[in-house]
């Protein structure tokens, strides 16, 4: 029983700093006028991409943080 609570502490700190990292990430994305390098009409498309990149920038920020923090342990 302890074997399972010890390895869900570090799925459960990873999950937690990739949510993080993406609730961080739409947040500056919202900031930014895309609108512009997009085509008229096309609403879905620029969802998908939108989520795309948000979350390929989430996933870089993550790994970058998890392996900073576990340099540092």
């Amino acid at each position: 029983m302890d074997n399972i609570n010890i390895s869900l502490v570090p799925f459960i700190v990873r999950t937690t700093i990739y949510l993080v990292c993406f609730a961080a990430t739409m947040y500056g994305l919202s900031s930014v006028n895309y609108e512009k390098f997009l085509k008229k009409g096309r609403v879905i498309p620029a969802q998908v991409l939108y989520l795309l990149v948000a979350l390929a920038i989430a996933k870089l920020a993550g790994d970058f943080l998890l392996s900073l923090a576990f340099k540092l342990l």
